[in-house]
């Protein structure tokens, strides 16, 4: 028989996806998902999508009876439960770390009493905990800028400087080694994660793999959630006829992976030979760097939207320009390869939103913003 595997958060975007998959694989699978409203709707029931193949827990990282259960008998636990948006993050600083940080020391808690080791811990990162990406001077050669200045960016000056010399610097790919500088609340509860379960795997020998995922995108995502990726957010306006806000120029950067390549990466993580993988983190990406102004430019055509984003020329505290994955790392302890090239991973997205009602809370979300003084 199988392992038995546990997803956390597995109702959710990518977890189901990686239920779907064990599945298919003859695994055993478990999910501990608490339905989040603001993923899953008020009163949700557990979505059609989820395979009926897994047992569903109702329940909350944060209760440790819950967790107990949970992790009952199970040998692989993917770690996926976590409270999304960088923006809400900034106000919503309990909640987020609650979730994410106090959320998965209860979970390595639970696995440390537990009289059996677990076989394998995979736990899902996030390229937010780098900040900015890496960059190339022409002076300077190889560098990890901090934020832009704000003084800069209040001149709607959008590109990143050389911190050493002040000469515009171009982006490259951002590879594992550089300095992580975090930039919201939400990065920080992310870093949270991926050490602590870092940290615990070496303590008690339990093999552990961190993956970094990039903006990942496809059907099943949250498209009411005004937090969410920004796929899903731009999808969720051009449903309801609205134009996509886009903030700076819409030129930022950053890279979309299809949430199929995302599984793909967690089972080469599981099936992965422990002895050689353990205590790693590794991006998760395509290697290829995409605007937002073309992701909005995407949806409106295949949507048959008549107009344009409306672009504010506004800047968000903690927002960075640019970051795209070095993928050489994964490519060569996992012989991952991304497969799902965005434009026919979009076209797959569009089919699917086609079907979907949404409600548009992006207006919402940016008087809050507002409010808070969080753009400028």
């Amino acid at each position: 028989m199988r392992e038995l595997v546990l997803v956390t958060g597995g109702a959710g975007f990518i977890g189901s996806y990686i239920v779907d998959e064990l599945v298919k694989r003859g695994y055993r699978v478990r999910v501990l998902d608490n339905l989040d409203p603001q993923v899953h709707g008020d009163n949700a029931d557990v979505p059609e999508y989820l395979s009926k193949e897994a047992e569903f827990i109702n329940g909350d990282v944060r209760n440790t009876d819950d967790v107990r259960k949970a992790i009952d008998g199970v040998e692989i636990i993917f770690h996926e439960a976590a409270v999304v948006g960088v923006g809400q993050s900034m106000y919503e600083i309990k909640k987020y770390m609650d979730v994410n940080t106090l959320g998965t020391a209860n979970l390595l808690e639970a696995i440390i009493k537990r009289k059996s080791k677990i076989k394998k811990l995979i736990v899902a990162s996030s390229m937010s905990i780098y900040g900015e990406g890496e960059y190339e001077c022409s002076k300077c050669g190889r560098i990890s800028p901090k934020l832009r200045p704000v003084a800069q960016l209040e001149k709607r000056q959008w590109e990143m400087k050389c911190h050493i010399c002040g000469k515009d610097a171009k982006p490259i790919p951002t590879n594992e080694e550089k300095h992580l500088n975090s930039t919201s609340i939400y990065a920080i509860s992310k870093k949270d994660q991926e050490e602590m379960c870092l940290c615990i795997g070496r303590a008690y020998n339990i093999p552990t793999v961190a993956l970094r995922y990039f903006n990942t995108y496809g059907p099943r995502q949250a498209l009411s959630n005004p937090y969410t990726g920004v796929a899903a957010i731009f999808s969720s306006r051009l449903l309801n006829n609205h134009k996509p806000i886009i903030y700076e120029d819409g030129l930022q950067s950053r890279d979309f992976v299809h949430v199929k390549d995302i599984v793909q990466a967690n089972m080469l993580a599981m099936e992965c030979d422990s002895e050689h993988i353990r205590d790693e983190m590794f991006n998760v990406g395509t290697g290829r760097r995409l605007s937002i102004l073309d992701i909005a430019n995407a949806l409106i055509s295949r949507l048959d939207f008549k107009g344009k984003p409306e672009i504010t020329y506004q800047f968000r505290e903690g927002d960075i320009r640019h970051c795209y994955a070095d993928i050489s790392k994964i490519k060569k302890k996992l012989s991952y390869s991304p497969k799902h090239k965005f434009e026919d991973g979009i076209d797959e997205l569009v089919n699917w939103v086609k079907k979907q009602h949404a409600e548009d809370r992006i207006q919402q979300a940016k008087v809050e913003l507002e409010e808070r003084g969080l753009t400028k």
